[in-house]
């Protein structure tokens, strides 16, 4: 066996049908007195449904969050927390607001209680990040890894099953990388390997029967363990070419994971086969097919968009991707440096018009 090290992230997840019936408990658990709740406008009722929940120890609601945490968003929602002598946000829904919390969390300190709603796995770790000039930056912080999280699956019913599909699909990238991080780990790769077979497995009941709760409750299971693998070991070319597509071309965050990820797979595969192989076999693919084509397919054959294209990128504008993307040097099991851009510009060209990798 190689040599490893396992880095637990403390956290504290209470999971279940009906587990928001315990808001009140965890929020008292936590000490909490004047807790903010933040939320999408799209959400801001829910919001307010939960703030009433909390009851004496709810400060207010900032219904503000969108994608990629603008700053100047991040900057008002912290002012508003400072406002109301906040000590603790409430983030309710999926990566924007997550996303949020942890912009405000870095610049105060305050803890947060995560209640998610979508699959994005964000609520697992300490990566906060933020975008500022059409560029987004990410970093590392325990401080901004929520305190609590509580997984309801029946708060996932209402998702939309398109948005359910790309989540999805979002929190199937954090596994699919976890597997050739270079900081891999054999307890990390388990919960990688089951978190894919779990979501692969879920995703096609839900779109078949959007209210099934026994397949939204395994697809958050699923995203729960993918989230742990995202906080617990380093991603590599997949979510760099999506922070970049996100963040500097302002597309959807899940849908963008959707079309890249079976792309990025066919880049890596050469050079990470044992990954390839735990992918495939978790996606349950036929002999033969490749864990890209594989991961193509699920996205396909559950509705979820497979080009750039579909989903708003303007093909004027993929060398200016491929230029981000290889801009600054990091970690990928095929090297990527500025050699590495005519190769990278084509993996764009292939996710812009939505080719099945071989």
């Amino acid at each position: 066996m190689r040599d490893f090290i396992f880095n637990s992230q403390p956290a504290r997840v209470v999971f279940g049908a009906g587990a928001l019936a315990r808001l009140e408990e965890e929020a008292e658990r936590l000490g909490v007195r004047r807790a903010l709740v933040l939320s999408t406008p799209e959400q801001a009722d829910a919001a307010r449904a939960i703030a009433e929940r909390l009851g004496e120890r709810a400060a207010g609601v900032f219904p503000g969050a969108v994608m990629h945490v603008p700053a100047e968003t991040a900057r008002t929602a912290g002012e508003r927390a400072r406002e109301l002598d906040a000590d603790c946000l409430v983030t309710l829904g999926g990566g924007s607001s997550t996303g949020l919390g942890k912009a405000v969390a870095l610049a105060s300190g305050l803890p947060i209680l995560a209640i998610p709603t979508t699959y994005a796995g964000s609520e697992m770790t300490p990566i906060h990040g933020i975008t500022e000039g059409g560029l987004k930056t990410t970093g590392r912080d325990a401080k901004v890894l929520p305190r609590t999280v509580i997984y309801d699956p029946e708060l996932t019913l209402t998702l939309p099953v398109g948005l359910s599909i790309t989540s999805g699909m979002n929190a199937i990238a954090h596994a699919a990388e976890g597997l050739y991080a270079r900081d891999a780990n054999p307890v990390m790769s388990l919960m990688a390997e089951e978190g894919i077979r779990a979501l692969a497995s879920a995703l096609p009941a839900i779109r078949a029967r959007a209210d099934d709760l026994d397949a939204r409750s395994d697809a958050l299971y699923g995203a729960w363990l993918c989230g742990m693998v995202l906080g617990g070991v380093g991603m590599a070319l997949h979510h760099k070419l999506c922070h970049t597509l996100g963040g500097s071309f302002d597309l959807p965050h899940a849908e963008v994971h959707t079309v890249v990820l079976p792309q990025a797979l066919a880049f890596n595969a050469q050079a990470a086969p044992e990954a390839m192989a735990r992918i495939a076999r978790a996606l349950g693919a036929p002999p033969g097919t490749s864990a890209a084509a594989a991961m193509f397919d699920l996205a396909r054959d559950n509705g979820a968009p497979t080009a750039l294209e579909a989903i708003g990128m303007r093909a004027a504008d993929l060398d200016k991707a491929a230029d981000l993307a290889v801009r600054n040097a990091y970690w990928n099991p095929r090297t990527i440096d500025a050699g590495q851009r005519e190769a990278i510009r084509e993996l764009l060209q292939r996710a812009q018009d939505g080719v099945r990798p071989d």
